[in-house]
């Protein structure tokens, strides 16, 4: 990051009232119940947004273009159909690709800038050079190929993934055109852009690190509200009521969540999770799983609850045990972390000391940023607890995670009835430590039932 683009984002975050009052840094110690931050007005996101992505094309497309030897990145998008990576591209009031949005990285080499063109009618927010003329030439796929053959790269990426959706932007409809106009003795220069498309997506500069605390901290804060007297009557509430209610306050705050919130219930004598127009009694274990979208970020949260009793003033000490078991689970799996091992390498090892200690974990843990099951290997699935493909890539320093897993336990205040302690928070990797972005929960969250 240059000097001239940090300084820009911290004069941008000191004149935002909303990011200002109160900064937030990233935190071992989750606040109950936490004060809502402000929400930042359409055009402040926008401006906050468009700075951020400046950024990200300067310093990241640079490092990770000369990390993969690719000389020239070529991406695509369709009106209403953007990839991944493009959709991530566009500034925030150019909010589709147009028409068909052609994007060109090029290194010339020799430590010059990277060129970023743009194939198309628009020069989307400035971060583009627009690089085609319709009126000299009206076939658009051709124009690209005049313009590769004139640069002469020896590599040239395309989006084009069998194991991760992330990097299979290139559909087969685009690639025949573009093939068709390529020279053919540049064929066999075209190879796969995944690590490029990975590398851009899981990739967390320093500003996003900035926004992230508070990002997590306003998700932290509605659930809060979810699971309090606010919103749940012992008796009353169901659980469909409470996911809906999450529906209805993201639409009064102006965000949006990338999944239908999950509420589910596990009560004393009922086996696994029950759901859906169950009401809520006093004496159940309530879980849920909520992620927002703000500022292009993601969160992705599992709390639990407990509903006392009356005359309870705390939940029974085998559920207490049973959250901290997973707590001890997450300390295993954030401590296996390492830079360049594997998603299954970190996974076998979290896996093995967590057991080695009586515990018995699944892990299912995964990145998050611009996605909210993000870019990168996966560590763990909650249906598979051996090695996948999709965890063979390395961990990389300056990602952002789900820390998410559950432990199992039996509780002797529910008669020895086996019990899932499901727990996610959010999490960054600065290549030494991961450390949660705003805490974690230690202490199920009590709801009074009078």
């Amino acid at each position: 990051m240059t000097a001239r683009h940090f300084l820009s984002l911290a004069a941008l975050l000191a004149a935002t009232p909303a990011l200002a009052d109160a900064p937030l840094t990233l935190s071992e110690t989750e606040v109950a119940a936490p004060a809502l931050p402000a929400i930042l007005a359409p055009r402040e996101r926008a401006e906050l947004e468009n700075r951020i992505l400046r950024e990200r094309l300067d310093t990241i497309i640079p490092q990770i273009m000369r990390a993969e030897g690719v000389d020239l990145w070529l991406l695509m998008a369709r009106e209403y159909f953007e990839e991944p990576v493009v959709a991530t591209m566009l500034d925030a009031e150019n909010m589709h690709a147009r028409r068909r949005t052609i994007l060109i990285f090029h290194d010339p080499g020799e430590g010059k800038p990277i060129e970023r063109l743009t194939v198309s009618r628009y020069g989307l927010g400035g971060l583009f050079e627009p690089a085609w003329n319709p009126d000299a030439q009206p076939d658009q796929w051709q124009a690209v190929a005049d313009l590769i053959a004139a640069r002469d790269p020896a590599r040239i990426a395309i989006n084009s993934s069998d194991l991760y959706q992330f990097a299979d932007g290139m559909t087969l409809s685009q690639y025949d055109r573009f093939m068709t106009a390529l020279p053919p003795t540049m064929h066999e220069r075209v190879t796969s852009g995944e690590g490029l498309a990975i590398r851009w997506l899981e990739t967390r500069l320093p500003s996003e690190m900035e926004l992230y605390p508070t990002i997590v901290r306003i998700a932290h804060s509605v659930i809060g509200e979810a699971f309090s007297r606010k919103v749940i009557t012992p008796g009353v509430t169901t659980a469909e009521e409470v996911q809906w209610w999450y529906r209805d306050r993201l639409m009064q705050l102006g965000l949006t969540p990338w999944f239908h919130p999950s509420v589910a219930i596990q009560r004393h004598g009922v086996k696994g999770m029950i759901e859906g127009d169950e009401v809520i009694q006093p004496g159940d274990l309530l879980w849920t799983d909520f992620g927002i979208t703000y500022l292009r970020l993601n969160t992705d949260t599992q709390h639990l609850a407990y509903v006392l009793k009356p005359g309870e003033t705390e939940a029974p000490a085998g559920l207490r045990a049973g959250l901290a078991n997973s707590n001890r689970v997450q300390d295993f799996l954030t401590r296996a972390f390492k830079i360049g091992i594997s998603g299954n390498d970190a996974l076998a090892k979290a896996r093995a000391d967590s057991m080695a200690v009586g515990l018995d974990p699944s892990i299912y843990t995964h990145p998050i940023g611009h996605h909210g099951h993000g870019a990168g290997p996966a560590i763990g699935f909650w249906d598979n607890q051996n090695a996948d493909p999709r965890g063979s890539g390395p961990i990389r320093a300056n990602t952002a995670w789900s820390i998410e897993l559950t432990s199992y336990a039996n509780v002797p205040e529910w008669g020895g009835q086996r019990v899932d302690f499901r727990t996610e928070e959010d999490a960054f990797f600065d290549g030494e430590t991961v450390r949660f972005i705003d805490g974690r929960q230690t202490a199920i969250t009590l709801i009074p039932s009078d």
